[in-house]
């Protein structure tokens, strides 16, 4: 069942900061008024996951610059994903990355979001998140399947685009390029690109 158009399940667990910091009370609602990207992965020290990890670190200025918070989530424990940000990349870690990594022992996070595979792990599930805590997006991936970061940077850039003008978006959207809107007789109409 989709999550979209409803609120984000609140939640709150151990993670860890992109200081290095283990908190005991990491919680969603606490980013309230900001975007969020919100995604799962299976688990630290394996195949997949650190491509993603990481990619999303390498686009981290991008994801600030539009106000949007990110944040892993897996059924590891804190102390793994510490160790796993404290191996460096050459010897199968992630290195220091500069966004929270949160622990969902429990698998509680992963079940609420509809992520959770055989009660063992949690499929690739990226969720958009807006600043009222609304879900606008999701995207749930088998676990061989990674994700594209630039489709979770056009998304909001669409999002964005639609609350600021009222504009929707077609396929394909870009910032800046064209829009569409109904006009007064219900037809779509193309808009000039939007900046």
């Amino acid at each position: 069942m989709s999550l979209v158009t409803k609120p984000a399940p609140d939640f709150q667990a151990k993670a860890v900061l992109a200081d290095g910091s283990i908190v005991e009370n990491f919680r969603l609602s606490g980013f309230q008024g900001k975007y969020v990207v919100l995604f799962f992965y299976p688990m630290d020290f394996t195949f997949v996951c650190p491509t993603e990890i990481l990619a999303f670190n390498d686009q981290l200025d991008e994801f600030k610059k539009r106000n949007v918070e990110v944040i892993g989530v897996s059924v590891d424990n804190p102390h793994v994903h510490w160790a796993w940000r404290e191996t460096t990349v050459e010897k199968g870690g992630i290195g220091r990355i500069g966004y929270p990594l949160v622990a969902d022992l429990s698998k509680k996070i992963a079940r609420d979001y509809g992520v959770l595979l055989n009660e063992e792990v949690a499929l690739r599930g990226l969720f958009l998140i807006d600043r009222k805590g609304i879900v606008r997006h999701e995207l749930v991936n088998d676990l061989p399947l990674g994700r594209s970061i630039d489709e979770a940077i056009r998304m909001v850039d669409a999002l964005q685009t639609f609350e600021e003008f009222g504009e929707v978006c077609p396929a394909n959207f870009r910032k800046g390029s064209t829009t569409m809107k109904a006009d007064h007789e219900g037809v779509s109409v193309y808009l000039s690109a939007r900046k």
